[in-house]
């Protein structure tokens, strides 16, 4: 009986090898065609490999390959700080004690002095620690959208047919602010650069100091909580400090880890609210 052929010969293997190598030129060609990570190039490759993708989600990896945030990333998680704070005050029944309102890329959070500090004193309370607590684990878990943390101190004018004593009334809403931000520090929930202490004492007062419940509402520390720009030309805040400080438009040389002027102001001696 004649012997059936094999019907390919010993050369198959070439074929397949062929191919093989093909496809590998045909890969690295379009490695190298997407060197600079074309968007339309990048978005038409993951939509070619799933058909399911989405045009956002295709930008939603790209940013994470590129190690870049988007404002929409920024937006969401500024949205989510705000969601978990409003939800903390809420479930701890404290409406009557802080505040929480959002704008556009910033949660600005108010905090009755009594929810910190006893009297006119600036030495944290224990309670007010644990409050502390929540919002700093808040925004840990965003901190890589948050350009800077002001934690802002106000006092009420006592009088209200004469100011306050300057030496006492901005060293407390100073040592206040301060006493905040240091907490929030050695929390490490965020770079250091990027927290600032301020004390305006009773010059931004939101209630008539004529009352003591008018009084009561101007005493209060403040967190404004800002998210970065993505698409900002001049940088974040602390590109934006080094800029200004050099007298330049564009970047400078900057340095790490320093501390800002207003930080500085923030070491002040102690005083009593009048």
């Amino acid at each position: 009986m004649a012997k059936k052929s094999s019907g390919g010969g010993g050369a198959n293997w070439m074929d397949t090898y062929g191919d093989m190598v093909t496809l590998l030129l045909c890969f690295f060609i379009m490695l190298y065609s997407m060197s600079s990570l074309d968007q339309n190039k990048w978005q038409q490759l993951v939509q070619a490999l799933n058909p399911n993708v989405q045009p956002e989600d295709v930008s939603d990896i790209e940013s994470v390959i590129q190690g870049q945030l988007t404002q929409e990333q920024v937006e969401a998680d500024i949205e989510t700080l705000y969601q978990t704070i409003q939800q903390y005050i809420v479930e701890e029944n404290l409406t009557s004690k802080i505040g929480v309102t959002k704008g556009s890329g910033y949660v600005f959070i108010s905090f009755d002095d009594t929810v910190f500090f006893a009297g006119d004193e600036y030495e944290l309370l224990d309670a007010g620690k644990e409050v502390l607590d929540k919002v700093a684990m808040s925004i840990a878990e965003v901190s890589s959208s948050v350009d800077e943390i002001q934690v802002v101190g106000h006092t009420a004018q006592a009088d209200a047919t004469r100011p306050n004593r300057p030496q006492v009334d901005r060293f407390l809403a100073t040592n206040r602010a301060a006493e905040v931000t240091v907490y929030l520090q050695e929390k490490n929930v965020i770079d250091p650069a990027r927290l600032v202490s301020i004390g305006y004492g009773q010059w931004r007062p939101i209630a008539d100091n004529v009352t003591s419940e008018g009084r009561a509402q101007n005493r209060r520390v403040e967190l404004l909580v800002t998210g970065l720009d993505p698409d900002s030309e001049i940088g974040d805040n602390i590109t934006q400090y080094y800029s200004m400080r050099s007298g330049e438009d564009g970047g400078s040389d900057q340095g790490s880890g320093q501390e800002t002027g207003s930080q500085d102001s923030a070491r002040a001696g102690s005083g009593q609210e009048e």
